[in-house]
């Protein structure tokens, strides 16, 4: 359908819209007009990503003088395939109604790991060992070496890539990765260069969170991106926790071990270097003199992770004298190593500010905080100079790197913790020294001063408040939508009592109490004898799923549940839980009927959809607070009260309920799936804590399901099955509608759109 919304022209390629899909679209066009950024809180289900990518290209369309850019961040390689594809049918209708004027470009981009077509560098294990395999063949040296003695080997698809030069292009169209490796194969060109090379021409550019957050991988990715863009963060309800990851460093022994070896051998390769070709390191010397800004431009092929923290004027001053020579810098990162290990040799928790670090570092060690700011380049520049390809074997070396030049360039935001063992497990040592980054504006200002708009949206995004303060910026609309429905579909329950009457919680000093356990077990059992097809269950964290299914397993009550359903459990370990999964789906498929066990905060409840017959029953046993015993989260929650006057109970709450609802929210995936939610917890009754949850969750909760014992949830959940099995009308009612065809989306106002959604 094709409407108009204030002064463009939307091309939407379905027959219907849903109210609040419009409603969606018309507050992310004001912020666009605006040239501002945003928060918008949609319900799962509704189509979001349509929504986003209809109006983002259809405005661009209707401003041919003001090409903008747009940039989709996704978490996962799934979810980006997923974007790819409704961009393909938004693309296809658009072109059959405006011929070649819509014709875009748009790419997906990853990893050499999930683009590479070349069977030698994708036998490796890893994405690291990908990375160096491809290093191996293509860095200048190689090649160099391979003009000269044909049997060096090289990579095919490179060197193809390489001839063709400039006509090395991708014509307009939409690529997912998989057409870009048949692209690949065809043309006989390498698909991840092809890919980076094209992201600077192209409309719309697919890619993970990591390549704008972390300033590693931005610094090489997208420095070239151009100021009118927009910037959408997908499923960005955890945006804070992957800031704080990006400027994050942990450092254990076997790190420091690795970087021993790897100076070792640097010393080795520059011993050799002064026998053989003491110019290379004499040209180096000299290029460090006039600072790391005049390196130029590298090679595609021999590009680095960019350093993680420094401005482009300190590129520009000359790199401190004692670290110029190789040999001096080499010496340098001995002794910091040396620091490091004396550090590690701690009995206590030790937790200090990077401003008494390098002090002490200065007094014992002789490292001043300008060395220390240089590390990650001097690095980088001196495994160009050793000509060094096996990356994947100087990790070790790079982590203290980057360690070194985050220390030498915050003083505020960040924290030192020393911990000679992991608090669950006291007797056995295993020290560590973590670098943890307690402010998320530092990884993410950068991306709000460079572009002009910025959408950050997700189906969890409550209490919506309380992003702008965590991420420090000012939003120009912020939005939380409702779901308009023509049945209740969604049934959420607080449970807070077993058929015993007796209280259930998985507070600290009740979840191990054997009631608990047992009225948990009976909720299950019960559940599973009324409910058809798939039970998702969500634990708080695998330690207590464990326990409380070996206590289920010795009560008898695991075998009264297996004879309803069969039971699927989530491990740590990804190739089991996707074979549990595939089982589980199996399983719901014919009939038999499944249960699965899965974690909050673990990979299903971030990623896997359980919709339609997958999920009908979804039971969240417990809240899921972080472990407040860690020292990070400890130090973290005092930086946020301190800076941002965020209490921590106020965090903690949040961050528990936000989970808790990106739990329960896999079971809707359509307004035409159904499904019963069950909080199983005394504390969700309780309104500062079920407040916190999103507004179409709460808008469903009704007062009479507050407050259930098992037999009541049971009763409950019976008449909602039978009220579901009735045939219903998919468009709604004249006075309700939530599909809404071309013409009721020309007649309405802005009124009507208000009634419907409020």
């Amino acid at each position: 359908m094709k409407f108009e919304m204030e002064d463009v022209t939307v091309y939407f390629p379905y027959d219907h819209i849903y109210p609040e899909q419009y409603a969606y679209m018309l507050e992310l066009k004001r912020s666009l007009d605006a040239k501002g950024h945003c928060l918008l809180e949609m319900p799962t289900g509704t189509g979001k990503t349509i929504a986003l990518l209809s109006l983002i290209t259809s405005y661009v369309l209707s401003k041919p003088h003001n090409p903008v850019k747009l940039l989709y961040c996704t978490r996962t390689v799934h979810e980006m395939e997923k974007t790819l594809a409704e961009l393909k049918l938004l693309h296809t209708y658009q072109t059959t109604h405006l011929g070649d004027r819509a014709k875009i470009l748009a790419v997906g981009l990853s990893s050499r790991k999930n683009l590479c077509v070349n069977p030698r560098v994708l036998a490796a294990e890893n994405r690291d060992s990908v990375d160096a395999s491809c290093r191996r063949l293509t860095a200048t040296w190689v090649r160099a070496a391979a003009a000269a003695n044909p049997n060096v080997p090289t990579c095919e698809f490179f060197e193809e890539y390489e001839k063709a030069g400039s006509s090395a292009v991708l014509p307009p169209g939409v690529y997912t990765l998989q057409d870009l490796r048949v692209y690949g194969k065809e043309k006989g060109w390498c698909p991840y260069f092809l890919a980076r090379h094209m992201v600077q021409f192209a409309n719309v550019v697919v890619y993970s969170y990591q390549y704008l957050l972390d300033p590693k991988v931005a610094g090489i990715i997208s420095k070239e991106m151009q100021r009118e863009s927009v910037v959408v963060f997908d499923e960005a309800h955890n945006i804070d926790n992957v800031c704080i990851e990006a400027l994050s460093v942990s450092v254990r022994r076997q790190t420091l071990e690795g970087a021993r070896r790897n100076l070792n051998k640097m010393r080795q390769e520059i011993e050799k270097f002064k026998a053989t070709d003491a110019g290379r390191l004499r040209a180096e010397y000299n290029r460090l003199v006039e600072g790391l800004a005049q390196r130029g431009n590298l090679p595609i092929s021999d590009t680095w992770l960019s350093n993680p923290a420094l401005p482009d004027d300190i590129l520009k001053e000359a790199v401190p004298g004692n670290i110029r020579r190789a040999e001096h810098f080499l010496h340098v990162l001995r002794r910091l190593v040396q620091y490091l290990e004396g550090r590690l040799e701690t009995d206590n928790v030790e937790k200090e500010g990077p401003v008494a670090f390098v002090s002490s570092l200065n007094t014992h060690a002789g490292i001043d905080q300008k060395t220390l700011k240089f590390c990650y380049d001097r690095l980088h520049s001196l495994m160009l100079t050793l000509e060094v390809t096996d990356t994947d074997e100087f990790l070790h070396i790079q982590t203290i790197c980057d360690f070194a030049t985050l220390v030498g360039t915050y003083t505020r935001g960040f924290s030192i913790i020393i911990e000679p063992y992991d608090e669950r497990m006291p007797h056995i040592p295993d020290p560590v020294l973590q670098l943890s980054c307690h402010d998320a504006s530092l990884a993410i200002k950068p991306v709000f001063d460079r572009f002009q708009s910025v959408v950050i949206t997700s189906g969890t995004l409550s209490p919506i408040d309380l992003y702008p303060r965590l991420l420090n910026f000012h939003p120009v609309v912020s939005r939380s939508f409702k779901m308009s429905l023509t049945r209740d579909c969604i049934c959420p329950m607080v449970l807070t009592r077993g058929s015993d009457q007796l209280p259930v919680s998985t507070k600290f000093d009740m979840r191990s109490d054997l009631g608990v356990v047992r009225n948990y077990g009976r909720l299950l059992v019960e559940m599973a004898s009324i409910v058809p097809d798939g039970i998702v269950c969500f634990f708080v964290s695998y330690s207590y799923m464990d326990g409380i299914v070996n206590s289920w397993n010795d009560n008898g009550i695991l075998k009264e549940i297996m004879q309803h359903k069969l039971v699927f459990i989530e491990t740590q370990d990804v190739v089991e839980t996707t074979l549990a999964l595939d089982n589980y789906r199996k399983a719901c498929d014919c009939g038999r009927g499944a249960i699965f066990f899965s974690v909050a905060r673990g990979k299903v409840a971030e990623g896997i959809d359980f919709d339609r017959h997958y999920g009908r029953l979804v039971i969240m046993f417990g809240v899921p607070f972080q472990y407040t015993l860690s020292k990070i989260l400890l130090a973290r929650l005092e930086y946020l009260r301190d800076t941002f006057q965020i209490k921590e109970g106020d965090f903690l709450t949040f961050d528990a309920l936000r989970q808790a609802a990106q739990c329960v929210g896999r079971v809707i995936r359509s307004k035409a799936d159904y499904g019963m939610m069950i909080f199983a917890d005394k504390r969700y009754s309780r309104h500062d804590k079920r407040s916190k949850l999103p507004g179409w969750i709460l808008s469903h909760l009704r007062d009479a399901h507050l407050n259930l014992s098992t037999d009541m949830a049971l009763h409950i959940a019976r008449e909602f099955l039978r009220k579901m099995a009735q045939p219903y009308d998919k468009a709604g009612s004249s006075s309700s509608k939530t599909l809404l065809s071309q013409e009721d989306v020309e007649k309405m106002s802005d009124a009507n759109l208000n009634e419907m959604l409020y």
